[in-house]
């Protein structure tokens, strides 16, 4: 009797799906969503910097960090022509890829790589940016370079309102 039980679960165990003798499908299964791939904005590629990539082993905001002095004090310059800028309006921003340098905001604001600004209105400091375009409602957040919170002021562990132009 004891050995007919075991027989028994064993051959219902092998007629489930995920048992032992399951036959694979004949296609690949669809990916199961979560929910966040659908509200989380997806990079598009395009990035704009000539900063170099940090190094491998970097651990530190100075070591992520590549920007020069000089890369900082251009990108802290005022619009050439402020006239010309566009306000484009204002996201929350979230600390971006810390090991892609340069001065760049990934947002669903711009639907192509263009120059542009950010304005943090906590601190009054801006930095010029690569406006570099994401999939995602306007009203989704963006991620902001390291090197551009840094400028701006933001705390890297906040999520600041900024302001966002194109153009200038």
């Amino acid at each position: 009797m004891r050995a007919a039980v075991i027989l028994a679960f064993g051959l219902t165990a092998a007629g489930c799906a995920n048992g032992p003798l399951a036959v694979a499908p004949a296609q690949p299964p669809v990916a199961q969503s979560t929910g966040d791939e659908a509200i989380r904005p997806q990079a598009r590629p395009g990035a704009l910097s000539s900063a170099p990539k940090p190094p491998a082993g970097a651990r530190t905001v100075e070591q992520f960090d590549t920007t020069s002095a000089q890369d900082r004090r251009e990108a802290a310059k005022a619009p050439v022509q402020p006239a010309a800028e566009k306000a484009l309006g204002e996201t929350v921003a979230s600390l971006g890829d810390p090991s892609k340098p340069g001065f760049w905001l990934e947002t669903p604001l711009v639907s192509a790589a263009t120059k542009g600004r950010v304005l943090n209105p906590t601190t009054g400091k801006s930095a010029q940016v690569d406006l570099l375009p994401i999939d995602g409602p306007a009203s989704a957040g963006s991620r902001l370079s390291l090197a551009a919170m840094r400028l701006i002021e933001a705390p890297l562990t906040d999520l600041p309102t900024i302001q966002v132009f194109s153009g200038g």
